[in-house]
């Protein structure tokens, strides 16, 4: 995730950065133009076509239609920022978590019991280092496909859960040997099972993309409706369409570029989630707490 000043208008307007979209765009912006070219050509020189012909009311359409994908679309990014910010909800708490547990522990064990110590401080910064690799792998996002995918280990375990169980166990041992109390220990479990309630949260973050009949109607809606542009702009912009279509297909198409950008917020985009630094963050104030 890249830090920027939101009031910096300069380098925002004219820098081009990695997640710029029209950088990946530019292919398509150029095949519009021509396009757009090819149509204007063809009703304008060729054709010979006038103001009086029937194709420039073609502009009513496209204004009706024009409202219903600005919806569309406004509904299609908000959607992707609620997974984002969702997604960063689950890791602040998770930060949380750890910080809690790590803090508990440090006042329930006793100062010479070194071993728990060195374990805790281990073992709680494995669970969001596992469930980060985790969520970066395609096991993850394709445990809900319909097809199969034989490249892919399913039988594998649960990373995840197995640093959980792994910590659970232990601390039901520390019950046991009586190095903490029955209270102590159901306020730890609250902490470890809130350990696997995030887990589960960016599980289904995850795996659950947007609906793929919704996503592909939506880019066939922006083709459709910015390729039948020049038809009838042709009769009051002239060749001007060259320039103005693939300006309006950049900015509907930026906008679905942008959503699919973010509604998988656990990828490597820029404005993706820093899980990397998040995770070495509560390594570091684990340790600090949990210190010998």
């Amino acid at each position: 995730m890249m830090v920027y000043n939101s009031k910096e208008w300069f380098k925002s307007v004219f820098f081009i950065h990695k997640s710029d979209t029209f950088r990946k765009l530019f292919p398509y912006l150029l095949l519009t133009g021509l396009f757009s070219w090819g149509i204007a050509y063809l009703e304008l020189e060729y054709l010979k076509l006038s103001e009086k012909s029937w194709l420039k009311n073609i502009n009513m359409v496209h204004n009706l239609l024009g409202f219903a994908l600005s919806l569309l679309l406004v509904f299609r990014t908000n959607t992707a920022y609620d997974r984002w910010w969702e997604a960063r909800r689950q890791w602040g708490t998770l930060t949380n978590v750890c910080r809690s547990l790590a803090i508990k522990l440090d006042a329930f064990l006793p100062k010479d019991d070194k071993q728990s110590r060195h374990f805790f401080r281990k073992s709680i910064p494995l669970f969001p280092q596992t469930l980060f690799g985790f969520l970066r792998s395609d096991y993850t996002t394709f445990m809900l496909d319909q097809a199969d995918h034989p490249e892919l280990d399913f039988e594998k375990k649960h990373g995840p859960n197995q640093v959980a169980s792994m910590i659970f166990r232990y601390v039901n041992e520390l019950y046991r040997e009586e190095k903490i109390t029955g209270d102590q220990l159901i306020v730890l479990n609250n902490e470890i099972q809130s350990l696997t309630d995030v887990g589960g949260a960016c599980e289904r973050i995850k795996n659950t993309p947007i609906p793929y009949s919704y996503s592909s109607f939506i880019k066939k809606f922006i083709v459709v409706y910015v390729m039948t542009l020049p038809i009838g702009f042709v009769f009051s912009m002239g060749y001007f369409v060259i320039a103005a279509v693939p300006f309006i297909f950049y900015v509907l198409a930026s906008l679905e570029l942008i959503a699919e950008s973010i509604e998988n917020p656990f990828g490597t985009d820029p404005d993706d989630l820093p899980l990397e630094q998040i995770t070495t963050n509560m390594k570091k104030h684990i340790q600090e707490v949990l210190h010998a």
